[in-house]
Order: structure tokens, then sequence, then C-alpha cells
């Protein structure tokens, strides 16, 4: 984690790379770190290949992604070049945050009731946290079934949109992006990205 990103963004093709802990995306604080479960964001011109993980990992997944959408920054750039209109499939959703120290008690208040209403979302398919050192710097990775399901659930679902309604007032971001993705593959253990049943899925609809 920590040798890694320094190695992989001299590669040829390789544009931004950032390399994750995870969360269960319960309650988005401290306690919530998944210490069996590491996550690696890269944007590059051509497949990257990590050996070490695949020699460390007993199981993973990748997700190949096209930028749809992208506002903000991360680490002071806006990494991902938007070079699609729109998905007729599968989409992923991430968003990242620096939370300002006096306000973050306040944004982890804010979280569980979003929580509880994406686990029973319409087109959710997984859903996972995502966090950077130090504590603070984090976000989420959620996949959906298709665009709909995600602008209904980012803009109708009520407890999400009354947060959404507190940002510019309550100013926990120090920084912040949201980016939405095309997923053209996923190969790989889906079980790794909280993947929900097909059978599950069935049921949602």
């Amino acid at each position: 984690m920590a040798r890694d990103p320094r190695r992989v963004r001299t590669l040829p093709g390789v544009t931004f790379a950032k390399f994750l802990g995870t969360g269960k995306g319960v309650t988005f604080g401290p306690g919530d770190a998944d210490l069996t479960r590491f996550a690696a964001v890269i944007v590059s011109a051509a497949p990257v290949a990590l050996p070490e993980w695949d020699h460390l990992s007993s199981t993973s997944a990748v997700v190949s992604l096209t930028p749809l959408h992208s506002v903000g920054t991360w680490s002071g750039r806006a990494p991902f070049t938007p070079n699609a209109d729109k998905s007729d499939g599968m989409v992923l959703a991430l968003t990242r945050a620096r939370l300002h120290p006096l306000r973050a008690l306040t944004f982890y208040n804010a979280v569980p009731p979003v929580v509880a209403e994406l686990d029973r979302a319409p087109g959710l398919l997984a859903r996972f946290g995502i966090g950077e050192a130090p504590i603070g710097w984090q976000g989420t990775v959620s996949v959906w079934r298709g665009a709909a399901d995600l602008r209904d659930f980012a803009y109708r679902q009520p407890e999400h949109r009354a947060v959404i309604d507190r940002t510019p007032t309550d100013k926990w971001y120090a920084e912040d992006l949201f980016a939405r993705f095309a997923v053209r593959d996923v190969t790989g253990d889906r079980a790794v990205l909280g993947w929900i049943t097909e059978q599950k899925g069935r049921e949602r609809r």
C-alpha cells in the first residue's frame, strides 16, 4: 500500500492511481473499516497488472470502466475525463471527499439513514466504502443495474436528497468528487465487491 502507488504511477499510460482501504459502507466512520479487503483506482490507457497483489490475495475482482461524468477533484486533480455520453448497461458511481475535521461528526450522524435506504434501493448490485490515510479521506463505490436506478436513488430518495441539500450549508467537505462510469466488464470474484446475488436482484425488480 505504501510502495506500489509510486511504482504504478510510473508505468506507461498511467495518469492517476490511488491505493485504498475499504469499509462495509454502514457508518463510514473508522469502525467501518474492512481490514481484509483493499482497492486500487487506476486511470490508464491500457490494463495494468498487479502481480504482487495477486500473490498476496486469496480472491480478487477487476471492474473495467469508461467515464461518463465527473465533477470535483481528488488530491487537487480532475483524474477522470468523460469520453462517453451514456450507458445502456451497468453503471458505477464513485464519490470521494476529504472531510473538514470539525464537521466530520455531523457528517457521520447524517449517513446511517442514507445507508439504510441504499440497502433497499432497486437496481443496486454492489456497494462498499473506500478510504485513504488519514481518517476523514473517504468515499463510496456503488454499482447499479442501470443509470435510471442510480438517478432515482440519488435525486428522488428522500434521505439521500436531504444530505445533498445539506452539503452547501453544512460544508462537510474540504474537497470532493463525484464520478459516474459505464461498466465495460467485471472479471474475478464478484463477491469481493459485495455483489448482490442474482436471485436477490430479481426479487428487487
